[in-house]
């Protein structure tokens, strides 16, 4: 097994590497279900349409955005896995041992969604990226934003900030994301 330094994984994420729900090699049970990620979080998405409340995972380290989603058999409709890309970086993304189609939002510094794949196949090799650095990538169950008209440009925050009420959760707070209007 390779171990990388902090520092190196940190780099390679830092260019998109190992972002996202990749792996260099498959995980020994590929029906696995286990989660990840030790926090979860309020996210909050305003549309056109009005606005729309999710609980979502947290990827926070290297580990987690490495592993993602991949080997699940199903998302909830309103759950899903954010990214936090800190500092903001161009994050790529591919669906390798990812067994569920997934939508990916690439959300802006400033809380606006910069680009949305809808409907990310999964195993599919090509890298998803917004082209851009970004503060955040959220991965909804496959076809969900097309439900609840989810676009780009739309606003997401999460966190304290999405639901306006503080958390005694030090953890928590530091996830909270409030864009500027």
């Amino acid at each position: 097994m390779i171990r990388l330094s902090p520092l190196l994984a940190s780099a390679l994420l830092s260019i998109g590497l190992l972002a996202g729900c990749s792996s260099p090699k498959p995980a020994a049970d590929n029906g696995a279900q286990t989660q990840v990620v030790s926090e979860s979080l309020p996210v909050v998405i305003r549309t056109a349409k009005g606005t729309h409340r999710f609980d979502v995972e947290v990827a926070a380290t290297p580990q987690e955005q490495e592993k993602g989603l991949m080997f699940r058999k199903a998302l909830e409709a309103d759950s899903g896995m954010l990214f936090p890309m800190d500092p903001p970086r161009t994050a790529s993304f591919w669906m390798k041992d990812t067994l569920i189609p997934l939508d990916m939002l690439f959300i802006h510094t400033d809380g606006t969604i910069a680009f949305l794949k809808s409907e990310a196949q999964p195993y599919a090799r090509e890298p998803v990226s917004a082209g851009v650095p970004v503060a955040a990538v959220l991965e909804l169950r496959g076809g969900r934003a097309a439900e609840l008209g989810i676009a780009e440009g739309d606003r997401v925050s999460w966190g304290n900030c999405a639901i306006g009420s503080p958390r005694p959760d030090e953890a928590w707070d530091r996830l909270s994301f409030c864009p500027k209007s």
